[in-house]
């Protein structure tokens, strides 16, 4: 069964390659680019400059040379350690992620220089997956990189959820929130995003940096008490927040704003998607498919037994000697307890496991947690299996391994993991939950 699942899996992760999803949405007739069929014509006099960032910018960066080829005049792309490729026009930086670190801040520095150089007669192409929030910090005048870091550290650690980690990334860098869209002013722009969050909200997708900002220095505050973070948070970013909040510091781009009008941005990949091809894996392998029709999100532990809870209801509700295979996108967080080692997924998957073994069905489900982009928290694996062959002599270790965030023991020790190494896409996560007839097929 776990065969099974890795293939559902796999066939969703490749429906959503950059590479091939912005071949789907863009082609060169000559000196013009069509885009979903509207037209954008190649400068004349100006030049083409290429930007991006993410998990995914290096393969988005060599289709888009394959498309252009020489008419790109400069371009530069961030991607995580690990993730990168050959390109011929565009440079390729390497930096860290989750967490910030200087190879990241000085490739933004190349990345907004290069924006600055645009005038009216350029065009800017931008190419942006999950991961570029991390990967482009600009901390702005009187916050440091440490400052960064700790930010992003504690926010995580609290359960923040992306869009509440971009806001603050938005408001104490010079990057995000429509900021390098303001940088490259009067030039047209022109970006493909990989959707990482749910929703697909174009101002939270690598922390909108082509998009008007909704969000806003007061919004940062609000959530600075609802986590109760203000000892935690670095006094410099503090300060900025404060700042910014009685109107001393610029707000970031909104909506309003006429920059805007020469501006576009174009999704070319979102979990819906990776899910859709699922599906029709799942359906081809002979199950009956079941897609969840909105995204999950909350505590992972919990989001586990809820997800489970309705696999099993379904079944239930059915007839037929066909199993039923459950597919849900999302992305849960995981409020940090213990000092272990893991991932959301992983969470999932350990808290799954031992819901199932508690469950009077759960010996006939099995399912699948993992990361689309390969990757699950600061480890090599992508997610993890579960079932509820949990031996009674591991119960009890699995459970302190999940109260200790150590997820990532707990499954290595019953060979659970799920490694697939970078994938160079991510659009969230997908959760395959396969629950077998009371007949046994499958």
């Amino acid at each position: 069964m776990r065969q099974r699942l890795e293939r559902i899996f796999r066939a969703g992760v490749a429906a959503v390659a950059p590479d091939k999803a912005l071949l789907r949405h863009v082609r060169r007739e000559g000196d013009t680019l069509l885009v979903n069929g509207e037209v954008w014509p190649l400068p004349e006099r100006g030049r083409v400059l290429v930007i991006g960032a993410g998990k995914g910018a290096a393969p988005l960066a060599q289709a888009l040379e394959g498309v252009l080829g020489g008419r790109i005049g400069e371009g530069a792309v961030i991607v995580k350690y690990g993730h990168g490729m050959a390109l011929d026009r565009i440079r390729l930086f390497e930096a860290s992620h989750p967490v910030p670190d200087a190879a990241g801040q000085a490739a933004t520095a190349e990345l907004l220089a290069l924006a600055r150089q645009a005038g009216a007669e350029d065009l800017v192409i931008c190419l942006f997956t999950g991961g570029a929030s991390a990967l482009t910090p600009a901390p702005v005048a009187g916050v440091t990189l440490k400052d960064m870091r700790t930010l992003t550290e504690s926010l995580l650690a609290c359960g923040a959820s992306i869009g509440e980690i971009n806001a603050f990334r938005k408001h104490l860098s010079a990057f995000g929130g429509g900021q390098l869209a303001r940088a490259a002013s009067p030039a047209r722009v022109l970006c493909f995003l990989v959707s990482d969050v749910i929703g697909d909200d174009l101002g939270v997708i690598a922390s909108g940096p082509t998009a008007p900002d909704a969000s806003t220095f007061g919004d940062c505050l609000r959530l600075v008490e609802r986590y109760g973070l203000t000892a935690r948070l670095p006094e410099a970013a503090l300060r900025v927040l404060r700042e910014g909040a009685a109107g001393r510091l610029a707000e970031t781009p909104k909506a309003d704003d006429p920059l805007f009008d020469r501006v576009r941005n174009v999704l070319v990949a979102a979990n819906g998607q990776a899910l859709a091809a699922a599906a029709a894996e799942a359906r081809a392998l002979g199950f009956r498919v079941c897609v969840r029709p909105e995204p999950y999100a909350g505590e992972a532990r919990d989001c586990a037994v809820r997800l489970l809870d309705e696999a099993l209801a379904l079944a239930g509700a059915t007839t037929g000697a066909e199993p039923l295979c459950y597919l849900a996108g999302g992305e849960c967080t995981v409020s940090l307890r213990g000092a272990g080692r893991g991932g959301r997924n992983q969470e999932m998957a350990l808290a799954a496991s031992l819901h199932l073994r508690e469950c009077p069905a759960g010996e006939r489900v099995t399912a699948l947690f993992a990361g689309t982009d390969g990757t699950d928290g600061p480890t090599d694996a992508a997610g993890g299996f579960a079932d509820a062959h949990v031996p009674d002599g591991m119960a009890e270790a699995a459970r302190e391994a999940l109260d200790n965030n150590d997820s990532y023991a707990a499954l290595e020790r019953a060979g659970a993991l799920l490694r697939t190494g970078p994938t160079l896409t991510n659009v969230m996560d997908l959760a395959i939950m396969c629950v077998r007839s009371q007949t046994g097929s499958a």
